[in-house]
């Protein structure tokens, strides 16, 4: 891969720029490419939807489970690229979820409470794992403006996939406490 500084001295960068590299993730919010086997970028569409990712990246920044910030120009963010598996892949691949994954999504969450954001939430899909089965969480834009203390869209998440029977069986070994306030939401 060629060296990005020349790229991102522009400061507006588009798709083209970085032709050169690795796509990794597209979206309605933008693109995210391979920089180096440590650092990714998301090219945002829209500014405000920057802004949004990037606060929550900055108060994140003490939580083990929220990718590392390295840097952000006018419409991009470069941050720490999460080599492994997203949760769905995962699951697809092992047809499991194990009480220790469930213990460490349960600790995931919670995290995302202790750093300050509002929603703690996030979609099935935004769970990374990498190679040491370390989670990372990714899109955070929402952290913020959307007060959500239970994971309502994990839950539905996890449902479609045909887990949820499962997770919720170790969340009531794991935390009973947690499972009677998450049952009523999923019923």
């Amino acid at each position: 891969m060629n060296e990005y500084n020349a790229i991102i001295a522009k400061g507006t960068i588009s798709i083209k720029d970085l032709k050169e590299y690795k796509l990794i993730g597209k979206g309605a919010d933008g693109s995210v490419f391979q920089l180096t086997s440590e650092r990714c970028i998301k090219i945002f569409e829209k500014v405000q939807t920057k802004a949004l990712e990037l606060k929550a990246l900055q108060v994140g920044q003490s939580s083990p489970v929220i990718p590392r910030l390295y840097e952000d120009g006018t419409n991009y963010i470069i941050m720490e690229y999460v080599k492994g598996l997203s949760l769905p892949q995962y699951l697809k691949k092992e047809k499991q979820l194990p009480e220790p994954i469930v213990e460490k999504i349960l600790a995931m969450l919670d995290e995302l409470k202790k750093v300050g954001f509002e929603r703690c939430d996030t979609e099935v899909r935004h769970i990374l794992f990498n190679e040491d089965m370390e989670i990372r969480v990714i899109d955070l834009k929402r952290a913020f403006g959307s007060v959500r203390s239970n994971p309502t869209k994990f839950l539905e998440g996890i449902e479609k996939k045909g887990y949820l029977e499962e997770f919720m069986l170790h969340v009531k070994n794991l935390s009973p406490t947690l499972y009677n306030e998450w049952k009523n939401i999923i019923d």
